[in-house]
């Protein structure tokens, strides 16, 4: 099983509608780790590991998004994988 960890930016309207609770429930069904957090300049930034081909799906609906949400675009880029985490969660 091949592994990966991607670094992702979702820019537009992210954020007030339920953008991190629709990753999170997406990343946990995958089995992937990592974590989601809204930043101050209102997008949304994802890290997530796992299953290369899940990691690979977590990013086609980050892309779509929860229906309230409009997604402008998305950065993804690989980075180290952190061994040390194990489950998703959302970061406040």
């Amino acid at each position: 099983m091949t592994e990966k960890r991607v670094h992702i930016i979702v820019r537009g309207l992210v954020q007030g509608v339920g953008f991190r609770m629709f990753v999170h429930r997406e990343a946990s069904a995958r089995n992937l780790a990592g974590w989601t957090r809204n930043l101050p300049d209102g997008t949304v930034e994802i890290e997530a590991q796992g299953n290369a081909g899940m990691v690979d799906e977590l990013v086609k609906q980050a892309r779509i998004g929860p229906s309230r949400s409009q997604v402008n675009s998305i950065a993804v880029r690989e980075i180290a994988p952190d061994n040390a985490e194990n489950d998703f969660s959302i970061r406040y």
